[in-house]
């Protein structure tokens, strides 16, 4: 047993003073008290203590290129025109220069305050298009750099089939994601046997999206697949809504609300250009909608409709997707600038009068992610994880702040390194600001990209 004490805390019911939680072996907690006495044997935090918040949508090859995509081309650029500059960039990739990407992002998301992945991982074959002696190998290399960070790892191997509807044939920039459906079921078999009991790894799914997985593989993925997180990219951009409605006579998301029994273990990424009908419709079927605000604004793919998702009910958590940005403050910030710039007034989604916006996202933002994940976590409750994101009290921005004011300080004035500590499991893996392994991880990252770019 473990015993950490934190002089202020956010607890499901409200912020609380001088709080006590014991942790058990497996890294759950046992007892929250507040307004507790330190014992001698508890570890004292300094700071402002917070749940965890889980990164939903990350494909760690792409922080290989991040700032790298901004040169304007021959003609008009769109996500179109940056995803085949992605492929050629990231066509080197071998297994060690995966890991040791992967490697550094982990440890700058858990820096930034992140407690917990879900790595959409596509990136499977070698640069040929062949599979690697054994077809895991990328996977295991995602896994081998979670665990060297810290980070929880909900690890979702990637179905891709088709470059487009209709089951067109593959690119040349895509031939290492390809997959049979048997083999990728092959595949997310050997995964779920290969990390059963593991605490800190969830095993889901990934069809890539309706456009590169054929309607009948996806529903028979679905079938194949009767527990664990799905996660999906749908409606991110209009040429994909233009082509499914072609193809279906539907638009993306209404196709799979009719057609899928998506529920609470879907996670539908992006979602932008959606109807009010299915705006609704996804707030009834009670999945999670990833949203990525940073790259969807890098990527010109447009604006979530969040006020009207939020008054629906919907649940929504953040993901860093292309890793131009690494930091949850940007994603929560950028999602409410969205809304305030669509809507042209401010605090659009603190869910009524007298609330705190930055409160507001940021638990929403950590109930959604923990569900899309599969983690015990996002609340200091007995029975979670304890993932904890300590926030730095003594630096100035937070001078004269308490309660709510903490969180939209955070959030909305300014881009200071506020988080002081990261707790994973009730185990510091974030002190004072550094973590361990952050001088290690940047001396293998930084050849790879000399030699990849150079």
């Amino acid at each position: 047993m473990r015993k950490l004490f934190f002089r202020r805390a956010l607890l499901p019911q409200g912020w609380a003073e001088a709080v006590a939680v014991t942790v058990d072996d497996t890294g759950r907690i046992t007892e929250v008290e507040s307004n507790a006495q330190p014992s001698p044997e508890a570890e004292t935090v300094a700071g402002i203590a917070l749940p965890g918040l889980a990164n939903l949508h990350s494909h760690a090859h792409q922080r290989a290129i991040a700032g790298l995509g901004e040169r304007s081309g021959s003609g008009g650029d769109s996500f179109w025109s940056w995803r085949e500059a992605m492929y050629r960039a990231v066509a080197r990739l071998d297994p060690e220069d995966f890991e040791a990407v992967a490697t550094q992002l982990y440890v700058e998301m858990l820096k930034a305050g992140y407690t917990a992945v879900a790595e959409f991982h596509y990136l499977h074959h070698a640069p040929d298009g062949r599979p690697y002696a054994d077809p895991a190998e990328m996977a295991h290399r995602v896994a081998a750099a979670a665990q060297a960070a810290g980070m929880p790892l909900t690890l979702l191997p990637v179905h891709y089939a088709a470059s487009g509807f209709g089951g067109l044939p593959p690119t040349e920039g895509q031939r290492r994601f390809i997959h049979d459906l048997d083999g990728f079921l092959r595949l997310t078999e050997s995964l779920r046997a290969a990390y059963a009991g593991r605490d800190d790894v969830v095993v889901g799914i990934a069809p890539h999206s309706l456009r590169a997985v054929p309607g009948q593989e996806l529903q028979a993925l679905a079938a194949a697949t009767p527990d664990g997180p799905i996660h999906i990219h749908i409606a991110e951009q209009t040429r994909e809504v233009d082509d499914c409605l072609s193809h279906t006579g539907r638009r993306p998301v209404g196709w799979l609300l009719e057609n899928l029994p998506v529920d609470g273990r879907w996670c539908l990424i992006h979602a932008t250009h959606v109807t009010a009908e299915e705006v609704a419709g996804m707030a009834r079927a009670g999945c999670v909608v990833g949203l990525c605000p940073t790259t969807e604004a890098n990527l010109g793919d447009g604006l979530f409709p969040a006020e009207d998702y939020f008054a629906a009910g919907g649940a929504f958590g953040i993901g860093s997707d292309s890793h131009i940005s690494v930091s949850p403050v940007e994603e929560l910030r950028w999602l409410e600038y969205g809304a305030r710039l669509t809507h042209r007034r401010r605090t659009v989604l603190a869910g009524g009068p007298d609330r705190s916006t930055g409160r507001t996202l940021f638990e929403t933002a950590a109930a959604g992610g923990a569900r899309a994940c599969g983690f015990a976590t996002g609340a200091l409750a007995v029975g979670r994880r304890a993932d904890v994101v300590v926030l730095d009290d003594a630096h100035p921005l937070l001078a004269g702040r308490s309660g709510d004011a903490v969180l939209d300080s955070w959030i909305f004035a300014g881009n200071a390194a506020l988080v002081r500590h990261v707790y994973i499991a009730g185990r510091a893996v974030v002190r004072d600001g550094r973590h361990p392994l952050e001088d290690q991880a940047a001396r293998r990252f930084t050849p790879v990209l000399e030699r990849l770019f150079a």
